[in-house]
């Protein structure tokens, strides 16, 4: 039906691209205006747009204009005019949508125009990049179109100081990273000070190579931590544990069919893997063994739920994740997570739930210990802050779908400037690795010999290391580029068009570079693209192939696939698998055939959608999360703001009082009934009141209301004896110790909300939806944490005493240090008076702890 439907009225891109047809051309009709005028009438130009802006016109209304001035500065500073097809992404970027270019379409150059725009309004533009090197390069050259029109410039790199930052986000363009942004946001919901935050409010942002940004980093949150107190053993003694297991089986073909109807599974083995479903599980004998090992009677029992999560994961390391493929161990023996998509290096990221560590106790380098999560945010929720947000990718559309639902934005497809001549010749399927491997090679040596350049792309850091060693069995020179050698990244790409380059690139590393054809390599037929095998996304295999064609060169692309490769292994149909295999052919010749080929796009098609499933899962639940942030974030912008927070712990202490009152009386009709003893017993440990006795006739009187209003004006008059015993110092107090409470709560949340994801699949077993169960049980959660922050403000102020001679610093509580993600605490605490204080009690140094893990760990 979508195919009839696009026959007629043609595609959606199609249509918005006829929409968008006459605001090009009105930009293009200012050109020869623009040519007329001097530098300084060009650059003054900003500053007419600025005045328009302010006397009620829209950045809409003065777009055609201000995209012809951007557009003949470019020439004028950078000898680069934007093409028609630059011009229409420039208009749809400034739409909040997506627009997918081709590889070498010079979607640098198109992020000029909407950043230019949209900077005019004074609020800030993000133009955001996959990496500091990119960051950097467009920062500075596309700086100079920026800076002679009369607009700042600033740049946000990994290890910038506070200072730096601050005056980068100040301009009004800022390039920086996902990581970057993302990280600032967090750090600036921790400081102590509303002029310590760097950043401004979020207005605009242009995301280029959206897909991996929003997509294929969707899964991996970004987290700031701060040393935890658990052991580390568990996860020595797990790993020595399943090393002593054996890998098993289901039995029998029919195990699938079994399951569904309940009949007894036949295992072998200790422990079965499912790749597919990428889950690892204890069979009978394995939970024996693990009973026998931990000295335990039974390992299903909820006391045992930490050491069962232990070898869980422990599993999981040894057999769904493997070296030189999802992570490498650097030179400084940490364990750094490889981007499946990208093959970057991830530094600073870890694996959550203990995976992380998992991995370095089977690696046998130091385990670290498990980290208390401080701020934790996933890139959806992050760039769903800003007021506006648009990308650019050369691959798109596949996703769609996912860009719609989650971030409700559009992709349009914008045509080349000129014709594609790339030529994508049909996959060549093999039966074994080994010769596919072969027939890689000697495509490789033929191009060689006749110095056509190649780019070869591997999904794994170990087969480009295999196909390394076998060009040089060859003596076929090279270039590898994957996550060991990131650093010279951009150079080795950048290189890769010359006559006789051979470079073979782990999945899509060196994104964003553009490979420039060298003279006379046109003759030779352009740069080769070599897929060593499918991955699980069309629109990685995609970005494969686009490196080659860029502004209508020619080019031509082939992908050698294995029966043997995971994706074909997996997700193929065994009887495809099985009727290929009956036709006898020999290993080294190529399997042509329609079924195969519509066989791996399904199940590429069905990869994707199961990918996605799982990031629109994580999302739901972490929708939750976000909500709770934002009431956070949103309550600790107020103090950080608000010069005098009194009538705020005042009202604070009337909620404390209220709540204690309702909980004695609780429906109870007559007053002497009340166990008023034990309230005030209660109460006194956060509100010091001296001794509150009633006559039997004032209780006979009293009413909830009443005794609240009672307690509350006594509060109230002990807070105005301690306002002024200490004076104005009292209102910093005030600010840091509510900062603090709440800070220390949130973290204890997180850990909270964490624990209780883990265990929440469990309530599928009781026929109930986990997500709503999570929901139900996080509210409740959540208002118990607001109501212990209250109480625990409520109680340090009212305790709160200043030594002879003490004046409260104002400097940072918490430093968190670069994008390391480990949090460093700073003395400077409100200092209080010794006294008699209560091992559980809120330790009256503010800091948000029990006596007993803060100031009294070594009484």
């Amino acid at each position: 039906m979508k195919n009839f439907v696009e026959k007629i009225f043609g595609t959606h891109s199609q249509r918005e691209l006829k929409r968008i047809e006459p605001i090009v051309a009105k930009i293009e009709s200012y050109d020869e205006a623009m040519q007329k005028l001097s530098d300084d009438e060009l650059k003054a130009k900003t500053a007419e747009f600025k005045e328009r802006l302010a006397n009620g016109e829209t950045l809409d209304d003065i777009l055609p204009e201000a995209y012809a001035v951007c557009r003949e500065a470019g020439w004028r500073v950078m000898k680069m005019k934007h093409f028609k097809v630059q011009l229409i992404g420039g208009v749809i970027l400034h739409n909040g949508r997506i627009a997918e270019m081709r590889t070498g379409e010079g979607k640098t150059l198109v992020a000029t125009l909407p950043a230019y725009l949209n900077a005019l309004s004074g609020k800030g533009v993000h133009v955001v990049t996959v990496n500091d090197y990119l960051a950097k390069r467009d920062a500075e050259e596309m700086g100079q179109l920026h800076n002679f029109l009369g607009l700042s410039v600033g740049c946000i790199l990994s290890g910038m100081e506070n200072d730096e930052r601050r005056a980068a986000y100040n301009c009004d363009i800022t390039y920086g990273t996902n990581n970057e942004f993302g990280f600032d946001y967090l750090r600036d919901n921790m400081v102590l000070y509303a002029e310590q935050m760097v950043q401004r409010p979020l207005n605009y942002a242009i995301i280029d190579e959206v897909d991996s940004v929003l997509i294929d980093e969707a899964r991996t949150p970004l987290i700031i931590s701060g040393s935890g107190s658990k052991s580390t053993h568990l996860y020595k003694a797990a790993d020595i544990f399943v090393r002593r297991l054996k890998k098993g089986r289901l039995l029998g073909e029919e195990s699938a069919m079994a399951s569904l109807m309940r009949e007894e599974i036949e295992e072998e083995g200790d422990f079965i893997v499912n790749e597919k479903e990428r889950n690892v599980t204890l069979t009978a004998d394995g939970v024996k063994k693990a009973e026998q090992y931990f000295g335990i009677e039974n390992l299903a029992d909820p006391d045992n739920m930490e050491v069962q999560h232990h070898i869980n994961i422990a599993l999981k390391a040894h057999n769904l994740m493997h070296l030189e493929k999802d992570y490498i161990v650097d030179e400084k023996g940490e364990i750094v997570i490889v981007d499946e998509f990208t093959g970057r290096l991830m530094d600073g990221r870890r694996y959550s739930d203990g995976l992380h560590q998992a991995i370095e106790a089977k690696e046998g380098v130091e385990v670290q210990k498990e980290s208390q999560t401080l701020a934790t945010i996933t890139f959806q929720n992050y760039f769903n802050k800003y007021n506006k947000k648009s990308g650019m990718t050369g691959t798109a559309l596949t996703e769609e779908g996912e860009f719609r639902d989650i971030y409700g934005m559009d992709v349009i497809v914008i045509p080349t400037n000129r014709p594609i001549q790339r030529i994508d010749h049909a996959d060549m399927v093999f039966k074994t690795e080994e010769a596919k491997f072969k027939a890689v090679i000697e495509d490789i040596r033929k191009s060689y010999e006749k110095q056509q350049p190649v780019l070869v792309g591997t999904v794994t850091i170990d087969t480009s290391e295999l196909l390394s060693k076998l060009l040089k069995k060859e003596g076929i020179r090279h270039q590898v580029l994957n996550a060991k050698y990131h650093a010279k990244e951009a150079e080795i790409v950048s290189l890769a068009g010359k006559k006789g380059a051979i470079t073979i690139a782990t999945n899509m590393a060196g994104r964003g570079t553009d490979i420039k054809l060298e003279d006379g390599v046109q003759e030779l037929g352009g740069l080769k693209i070599i897929g060593t095998e499918r991955h699980e996304s069309r629109r990685i295999d995609n970005q494969l192939r686009g490196r080659s064609g860029r502004q209508g060169d020619p080019g031509e692309s082939r992908f050698y696939l294995a029966l043997e490769d995971d994706l074909m292994r997996l997700f193929i149909p065994e009887t495809t698998m099985k009727m290929f295999d009956a036709l006898g052919l020999p290993d080294d010749e190529p399997i042509e055939h329609k079924i195969l080929s519509k066989a791996i796009e399904r199940a590429q098609t069905k990869v994707e959608s199961n990918n996605y499933g799982i990031r629109k899962h994580l999302l739901e639940y972490d929708k939750i999360m976000n909500e709770q942030r934002e009431v956070i974030y949103g309550e600790r912008f107020k103090v950080l703001k608000n010069e005098n927070l009194k009538d705020n712990v005042l009202s604070m202490a009337k909620n404390v009082i209220t709540k204690a009152v309702m909980s004695a009386t609780n429906g109870i009709e007559y007053p002497e009934d009340w166990n008023l003893a034990s309230m005030m017993d209660h109460l006194s440990t956060i509100i010091p009141f001296e001794e509150v006795e009633f006559t039997k006739e004032e209780q006979q009187n009293l009413t909830p209301d009443s005794l609240i209003d009672l307690l509350y004006s006594k509060a109230e008059a002990l807070y105005e004896v301690k306002d002024k015993e200490i004076g104005e110092q009292l209102r910093e107090i005030e600010r840091v110790i509510m900062l603090k409470v709440i800070d220390q709560k949130w973290m204890d949340h997180l850990d909270n909300m964490d624990q209780m994801r883990q265990g929440i699949n469990l309530q599928a077993y009781g026929q109930r939806d986990p997500l709503v169960e999570y929901r139900f049980l996080s509210f409740d959660i959540f208002e118990e944490m607001t109501e212990i922050i209250q109480e625990e403000t409520v109680k340090a102020l009212f305790h709160v005493r200043l030594q002879p001679h003490q004046e409260i610093k104002r400097e940072a509580v918490i430093k968190v240090t670069g994008t390391n993600h480990k949090d460093e605490s700073l003395g400077a605490q409100p200092v209080v008076k010794k006294e008699k204080v209560g091992r559980n009690d809120l330790c009256p140094c503010g800091s948000g702890k029990k006596y007993k893990q803060c100031c009294g760990q070594n009484e």
